[in-house]
């Protein structure tokens, strides 16, 4: 058993982080690190490190953690939706989406797309809001008629983040999983959800994340980039040091559908494919979900222990900074069994953290996130 598990207090610092951290959006994103940023920052701070890579960046709330302070941010994800999320904050220094944009945007045309339309009826929204995505799609994609280079790069960015988060945001569960439009329109007694935010307009919920991602945009003075590749395919490894917050893991027998990120975003990463989501579609599936060969699905088999050893060896030279829960497959133990083997120094912190919907928020002793360093 590993001892040195140390809660963080609180420090003055802190209070700086937080104000800095209620400029960043907000995101629906399942495993969004956002709300315990400060914490992570009182964990990560004394590090010495200049040059960071997010290996799995998923919301890029820790990349903006580590852009703000002050440190040269790799985000990487393995899916298009989350790079395109990455590079309207992480990447972006100073390009923002106008009020001329937004118009542009929002303008009601004649759809000259329409594979949302013809493809996810009955599914995950209505048809007028089906037919108002290929819209906006459309809209994003025309930005190139009035921009060119990296400023069209990043306002398209900006819009289609904006686009990811009012999709989330209409949905129970904010996730794509079940072909589950039903939930949402029939006239029940809820015991959880927000009838109120899923029957939102779309271009409310747009202008919204529009205006919340333009705040999030920071010039840090440090270059900053994005990359989209599977974790074990990046070339590059002589980073200071390597944040891992990949996909979690129950214990065996437990059954855990939100691992799989793919099933649960698969309209988003649909949206980032727009032109060739027809050819990676699963059409037999329910909910029209993207084929499960698109992408790896690491982290969920018996050959868990084997991928995490496989991954801290091939980051050995790094300070190794892993995210975690309590109860997952391998262990808190395990994991710092696999890291002291590569590395002289370990520290491990833990705090509470409540989980939404999760009916057991109330147990510190189970609903933990770790953080594991090691140096």
């Amino acid at each position: 058993m590993v001892n040195n598990i140390v809660n963080i207090p609180q420090d003055t610092k802190t209070v700086d982080v937080l104000e800095i951290i209620n400029t960043f959006q907000t995101t629906r994103y399942q495993g969004s690190k956002r709300k315990i940023l400060p914490w992570l920052y009182d964990c990560t701070k004394d590090l010495n490190f200049e040059t960071v890579l997010d290996a799995f960046g998923g919301s890029g709330m820790v990349s903006c953690l580590f852009k703000h302070m002050g440190k040269k941010v790799t985000y990487n994800d393995i899916f298009k939706f989350n790079k395109i999320i990455g590079e309207s904050t992480i990447e972006n220094n100073n390009v923002l989406l106008t009020e001329d944009d937004i118009k542009h945007i929002l303008e009601p045309k004649n759809a000259k797309f329409s594979f949302i339309s013809n493809t996810f009826k009955d599914i995950y929204y209505l048809n007028d809001e089906n037919n108002w995505l290929d819209m906006a799609i459309y809209n994003i994609e025309s930005l190139s008629d009035i921009y060119k280079g990296k400023e069209l790069r990043f306002k398209k960015a900006i819009a289609y983040n904006a686009l990811f988060q009012a999709c989330m945001a209409k949905r129970p569960y904010n996730l794509f999983h079940r072909k589950n439009l039903n939930m949402r329109i029939r006239n029940v007694k809820r015991n959880f959800g927000n009838k109120s935010t899923w029957d939102k307009p779309f271009p409310v919920h747009f202008v919204n994340f529009v205006n919340e991602i333009n705040k999030s945009i920071y010039d840090s003075g440090k270059k900053c980039r994005t990359i989209c590749s599977d974790v074990f395919s990046i070339k590059q490894t002589n980073y200071d040091a390597v944040y891992l917050d990949p996909p979690y893991i129950k214990r065996k027998g437990e059954r855990n559908e939100t691992a799989d990120y793919l099933g649960c975003y698969h309209f988003l990463e649909g949206i980032a494919n727009y032109s060739s989501w027809p050819q990676i579609i699963e059409s037999d599936s329910p909910n029209k979900r993207i084929q499960k060969s698109y992408a790896p699905n690491y982290f969920t088999g018996s050959d868990a222990s084997e991928l995490f050893e496989r991954l801290i060896k091939k980051f050995r030279k790094s300070v190794i900074i892993l995210s975690y829960k309590y109860g997952g497959d391998p262990t808190i133990d395990d994991l710092s069994k696999i890291i002291l083997k590569y590395k002289t120094q370990l520290k491990v912190y833990d705090r509470h953290y409540k989980y939404a919907l999760n009916k057991k928020n109330r147990d510190e002793t189970i609903n933990r996130e770790y953080l594991i360093i090691g140096y």
